[in-house]
């Protein structure tokens, strides 16, 4: 049987038989899925969301057991619109990520998107951010001061994304599209460039939903019950 200690968040539980819990964690070695028993005593009430964790994962096969856990830090308490943000990135990123594939740069992004979130930062940038490390861990990112034939981004151009390939050139903008200039200013991570913003949300949104399969996100639907519509 297999022994390992890493750091981890929970990204969800829920309960599992009599006293147990069935728990996603996020570590830098993937998305593990473990039993944790015990789970209305002390582990249980370490095995939160957002709390930093040292994790010992016990067994071979896809579902693991904790046999130990332990806080590893200073707990991220997200309240608001930061704790919708955090249930939608736990989500997105059970939704996304396949079980044990190793992203420990995706880890590291993730446990500096709550601390930013638990700090107050604006949450919009740090959204659209892990949204896009997310896609470029998995493999569908791409560029954006380039083209899909290689050629750059003009920032009087129009352009709209083909998902599996890249940024098109178009003749005419029309809803959904995206101008040269806005792509260019993402590319440089300058959200205070006008509709720089705007433009990262509608393109997330565009590059997201082949992956999410047609069923919609419930973190983001609860969001969007509490603020206008405009914002995740």
């Amino acid at each position: 049987m297999q022994t390992c200690a890493q750091p981890a968040f929970v990204l969800h539980s829920r309960a599992y038989r009599e006293s147990s819990a069935l728990v996603d964690f996020l570590t830098p070695e993937g998305r593990l899925r473990a039993v944790l028993r015990g789970a209305r005593g002390k582990a249980g009430t370490l095995a939160r969301p957002f709390v930093p964790l040292e994790v010992e994962f016990r067994g071979r096969g896809d579902l693991k057991n904790v046999g130990r856990l332990e806080g590893a830090g200073i707990p991220h308490f997200l309240t608001g619109e930061a704790l919708f943000s955090g249930l939608y990135l736990n989500e997105l990123t059970i939704r996304l990520l396949p079980a044990e594939a190793p992203h420990p740069a995706l880890f590291e992004h993730y446990a500096a998107t709550l601390q930013a979130l638990a700090a107050g930062r604006p949450l919009e940038p740090l959204l659209r951010a892990f949204e896009w490390r997310l896609l470029d861990e998995l493999g569908y990112g791409f560029a954006l001061d380039l083209d899909l034939s290689g050629a750059p981004i003009l920032a009087s151009g129009i352009y709209r994304l083909l998902p599996d390939a890249g940024l098109e050139p178009v003749g005419q903008l029309q809803p959904g599209l995206f101008q040269g200039a806005e792509l260019l200013a993402l590319a440089e991570a300058d959200w205070s460039a006008p509709g720089a913003l705007a433009a990262a949300k509608r393109l997330m949104r565009q590059a997201l939903a082949p992956h999410l399969g047609g069923r919609p996100l419930a973190s983001r639907e609860l969001f969007m019950t509490i603020k206008e519509p405009s914002r995740d």
